[in-house]
């Protein structure tokens, strides 16, 4: 979405209390809309994206614009949510661009890379960065048009059946984890693999995998991981700043009013916001409901994130070689990195060290 538009769709959301019924009325026509979601409705945050902007979407067009959402298999198999868009089965889909880095790792960039940006400068990067319109540059290959519509935060490392102190420890290692950090994990020795969410608990449970993550601690705490892995490892390096998307079918989008059009830009952008500050709300009493039940929290340890990292850079080097839609967005976002984390060591971060000492002494 190039600036001219968003700013276009900004001046929507201002004007919108100034919007009478009786005018939308008058010039808007009735549109249904179907989305399905990657995500099942028991985790209310993350699906909860796709109810929050079908909400946003409806007010603003005093209910004329209609989508209504469907839970990760009711009508289309959570991994299988963007190539149904794709293809015209559905309008929309509420999902992780990620998830389908197998048809092209340039997917995974709009979500967010090992190593790469967190929520804020995921954000910036998109919105402000040109990110936005490189990823809809590739999007448009796919049939597609992405709306940023949610972001977790910085997530966690998973749950663990044992410890893992080195990278030895992480040969063989099976784990559920998703997009392009089963690449990166492949080279650690981790034998990887893609399961929907509601599939993990079994699967550990089963030990068909020895560990899993998810997302963070609201969401994890759902699942109860936690009862058969018990080693909660931090931080997740391959989703420093998760953004969820909202894809619409590129010929559906075209279709669609230009006012239209604007609205379902606003609501995606409130959305990304709305998703982000939950997580903020809602993480700290489930990280306490965790360590209650038993987690053993535990830092990744400096030899395996260093190995990690060189990993990922390993990785991106062999995908841009042969990948020229993934080199060109990547490193648009590499190159932004180098400043976002310039700026990131100065006031907030000496601020928010200090105050976490603070925390911990108990003086908050």
């Amino acid at each position: 979405m190039d600036r001219r538009n968003f700013l276009t769709a900004a001046g929507v959301a201002a004007a919108g209390a100034a919007l009478t019924a009786p005018a939308i009325a008058q010039t808007a026509p009735e549109i249904k809309w179907r989305m399905t979601s990657s995500f099942p409705v028991a985790l209310d945050t993350i699906y909860g994206g796709g109810t929050t902007l079908a909400k946003y979407v409806s007010e603003l067009t005093d209910g004329k614009f209609q989508i209504q959402v469907f839970a990760a298999g009711e009508i289309v198999p959570a991994l299988e949510a963007a190539s149904a868009v794709s293809d015209g089965s559905v309008e929309m889909a509420h999902t992780v661009s990620y998830y389908f880095w197998g048809k092209d790792p340039t997917y995974s960039i709009g979500s967010g890379l090992p190593f790469g940006l967190n929520a804020r400068q995921q954000n910036a990067w998109l919105y402000h960065g040109g990110g936005n319109d490189l990823m809809n540059e590739f999007y448009a290959t796919q049939n597609l048009v992405g709306f940023p519509s949610g972001n977790t935060g910085c997530q966690m490392g998973g749950f663990f059946r044992r410890e893992i102190k080195t990278v030895a420890d992480m040969k063989d290692l099976k784990m559920r984890v998703g997009g392009f950090a089963g690449t990166v994990m492949t080279k650690l020795g981790v034998v990887p693999t893609q399961i929907a969410g509601g599939e993990i608990y079994q699967a550990l449970e089963k030990g068909v995998i020895d560990a899993a993550e998810w997302v963070g601690p609201y969401d994890d705490e759902k699942l109860g991981l936690v009862k058969v892995a018990p080693y909660y490892y931090y931080p997740g390096w391959w989703e420093p700043g998760s953004t969820v998307h909202a894809f619409v079918n590129a010929a559906k989008w075209a279709e669609l009013p230009p006012t239209y059009q604007n609205v379902l830009t606003v609501a995606a952008q409130a959305t990304n916001c709305d998703m982000l500050a939950k997580y903020d709300a809602f993480n700290p009493t489930a990280l306490k409901k965790l360590a209650a039940a038993g987690a053993k929290f535990t830092p990744y340890s400096q030899e395996i994130l260093e190995a990690a990292f060189a990993a990922s850079n390993e990785v991106y080097a062999e995908t841009s070689a042969v990948n020229p839609a993934f080199k060109k967005t990547y490193e648009s976002m590499a190159a932004y990195r180098a400043d976002a984390y310039l700026w990131a060591q100065f006031s907030e971060y000496t601020l928010d060290t200090f105050m976490m000492g603070q925390q911990r002494a108990k003086a908050l």
